[in-house]
This record gives C-alpha cells, sequence and structure tokens, in this order.
C-alpha cells in the first residue's frame, strides 16, 4: 500500500516527460510500473482469496499439533506467494 502511494505522489514528474519525445519512455515506464502495481494489487487478493479457502477446509482433529502445523505451513505459503506478487506483476507489464 506505501508503495502504491509513494508512486502516486511522484506522478507528475514521470508523466511530464511523456510529451518529449527524448524523455518520453521515463512516462511509458512509469505507466507500466503503475500499472504493475495494481495488478499486483489484484494477485494479493487473489492469494488471499486462496488462503481463506483452505484454511476453512481445516479441520480440528484431537491431535492440535496437525492443525496448528497445517495452518502453519498454509500461512507460509501465503507469505511466499505474497512475496513472489510483485515480481510476477512487473513481469506480466514488462516493468522491470
Amino acid at each position: 500500500m506505501i508503495e502504491i502511494y509513494l508512486a502516486c505522489s511522484i506522478a507528475a514528474i514521470p508523466l511530464a516527460t511523456m510529451a518529449n519525445k527524448e524523455w518520453g519512455q521515463v512516462g511509458s515506464n512509469y505507466l507500466r510500473s503503475l500499472f504493475a502495481l495494481g495488478i499486483q494489487g489484484f494477485f494479493i487478493m487473489v492469494c488471499v482469496g486462496i488462503y481463506a479457502v483452505l484454511v476453512g477446509t481445516i479441520t480440528v482433529t484431537d491431535n492440535i499439533h496437525t492443525t496448528i502445523f497445517s495452518i502453519l505451513t498454509y500461512t507460509v505459503i501465503l507469505c511466499f506467494a505474497l512475496i513472489k506478487t510483485s515480481g510476477l506483476a512487473k513481469s506480466v507489464m514488462n516493468a522491470h
């Protein structure tokens, strides 16, 4: 969320370069990275939705250790997926 605020706060500078032919690439790269942030938000919502479904299907058994381990495993997978959403969104938009 902070990354989106920071990218939008400096929007006037890269967008001002779009009118110039020599510096126009700066503005188009900025727009690509801004759209990549939007796609990253979508990927985050998908990951959290999948996590909610997976955690909702966990059945509590007599052995509490198994239940805690399965929740912990899903949480670690969620954290890994959330970290990878940035790279995936940037590669989709070619905004490296």
